[in-house]
Parts: structure tokens; C-alpha cells; sequence
């Protein structure tokens, strides 16, 4: 896959970010999720979304900020929460990640990396690496996303339905704006952002689905049908943005790997 590189966008600044991690029924993972981050990232948001578990008592000592849902109101509203608390926190953007153990914390310096080198992107952990270790349904309902994701936002976008990324203050600011429809929601992002010249950065990180991992809350074919008619909808009432399908067939996305620059 070409990789795109900005020289004129490199900055050595890194910005302050913090690490929004929603969850629910997150009991076995959740605390070395957090640990793990806490190494990285000074400030943790942990957004507890109404766990019927132990989720908040397991990293009641680390010293987290913990915001709790009394009742599950979906991942969108889980990110809404942590967003609108980081905003109040003054950071230049937020980390999110999942919190059943699926990212790796090692990889948000290289997350940060790329924010620094593109200023004002959304970044993503694109699982590009042994993608194999994804279950096979999993890998069909994301290329489906992705194609149309792509179209919408007019940029060939590597893992729309990646939990892990980046986002500038400007991004999470225009996510309060947004309908809170679950895995929807991650996906209107992006498209929001492109439609106001926000670009999206994919960095490789390794695909992570360990033997004993809970039930995904991500069901590929019924997340991925949502997706679908929400895009198709935008595509029909804007004529279905021919030049905006062309980009995302034939220009390259922008990769940007720290181990090759």
C-alpha cells in the first residue's frame, strides 16, 4: 500500500493528549488496559457504560478519572461523555482506545507521532498487520465499511471501524454535535470531518484477537448494515458524489509508519 508522506506538515511538538477508554463488562481486561496506557499517557478517562461487572472496582486505585452510566447507553455516548470531559481538561486532542485488551498502549507514542507530523488529522490504528488473526467475518464486515466509508468522505480511509485513533480538539468539539448511534457514530466522524477538510492518517498497528476474549460488541452484519444505509442515505442526497467515489478508488490513502521515516 503507497505510503503519502507531507514533509511541510512535520512537527516535532507533540501534542497533550488523553486516553478515553470506553467500556462495558470489561472486568478481565480493563485494569491492564488502563495500566498499560497509564505508562504512555499521564491522564485516563475510563467511561464505564453501565457495567453489570466489576469494570469500575477493578481500577478504583489507579487513580483514573472513572465517569459511570447508571444504565448501558451504547459506545457513542460513552465517547460523547469522555470528549466532552477532556475538552473541559484542555487537551489538544484524545487517544481512545478499547478496553477489552484489543490495542496495544505501546502503539499510542506512534499515534501521537503522526498527530504531530499531520497537525489537525483524525489518526487511526489501522489493523494492517496480521490481519489473519481476525476472524474471517470480522475481516468482510470492515472491507464493506471501509469501501463506503471511503466514498463519503472521498479519501480511501485504511480501518474505519478501528477503535483506536486520534482525534484533534476540532474533531471532538464537532463529535457533540453528532447523533449518538452506536458503532455509527465513529463512522460519521470521520465523514463530518472530511466534509470540513479533515483529512484521516492510517498507522499499521498488529490485529489482537486473543482466544479468550469476550463476545465482540461489534456485530459485523448488523453494525456494517447501519453503516451502509446511513452512507447511502448522504450519498443520495448529495447526487452520490461521483468525484468523491473517484478519490477513494485511485488515491492512495495516507500511511504513516514511524519505523519507515
Amino acid at each position: 500500500m503507497t505510503q503519502v508522506k507531507d514533509a511541510a506538515t512535520a512537527s516535532t511538538t507533540m501534542p497533550s493528549a488523553i486516553v478515553v477508554i470506553p467500556a462495558l463488562n470489561e472486568e478481565r481486561a480493563i485494569r491492564d488496559v488502563v495500566i498499560q496506557a497509564l505508562t504512555h499517557c499521564a491522564q485516563v478517562i475510563v467511561v464505564d457504560d453501565g457495567s453489570n461487572d466489576r469494570t469500575s472496582q477493578v481500577i478504583a486505585d489507579l487513580g483514573v478519572e472513572c465517569i459511570r452510566h447508571e444504565r448501558p447507553l451504547g459506545k457513542a455516548r460513552a465517547l460523547v461523555d469522555g470528549f466532552r470531559r477532556a475538552l473541559e481538561l484542555q487537551c489538544d486532542g484524545v487517544l481512545t482506545m478499547d478496553g477489552d485488551g484489543q490495542h496495544a498502549a505501546a502503539d499510542l507514542p506512534r499515534l501521537l507521532a503522526a498527530a504531530a507530523h499531520y497537525p489537525q488529522h483524525i489518526i487511526i490504528g489501522a489493523r494492517m498487520l496480521c490481519r489473519d488473526n481476525a476472524p474471517g467475518k470480522n475481516r468482510v464486515g470492515h472491507q464493506q465499511a471501509d469501501f463506503w466509508v471511503s466514498w463519503a468522505c472521498g479519501q480511501r480511509v485504511v480501518d474505519s471501524q478501528s477503535g483506536q485513533r486520534y482525534y484533534p480538539r476540532a474533531v471532538m468539539e464537532l463529535a457533540l454535535q453528532l447523533p449518538n448511534d452506536g458503532f455509527v457514530f465513529e463512522s460519521e466522524i470521520l465523514i463530518e470531518a472530511a466534509r470540513r477538510g479533515i483529512r484521516t492518517v492510517s498507522v499499521p498497528i498488529e490485529a489482537r484477537y486473543a482466544d479468550d476474549r469476550r463476545a465482540s460488541h461489534f456485530k459485523p452484519f448488523r453494525d456494517v448494515l447501519r453503516i451502509t444505509r446511513m452512507i447511502a442515505w448522504r450519498l443520495a442526497r448529495a447526487g452520490f458524489m461521483p468525484r468523491n467515489y473517484w478519490r477513494a478508488r485511485n488515491v492512495p490513502p495516507i500511511i504513516f509508519d514511524q519505523a519507515s521515516n
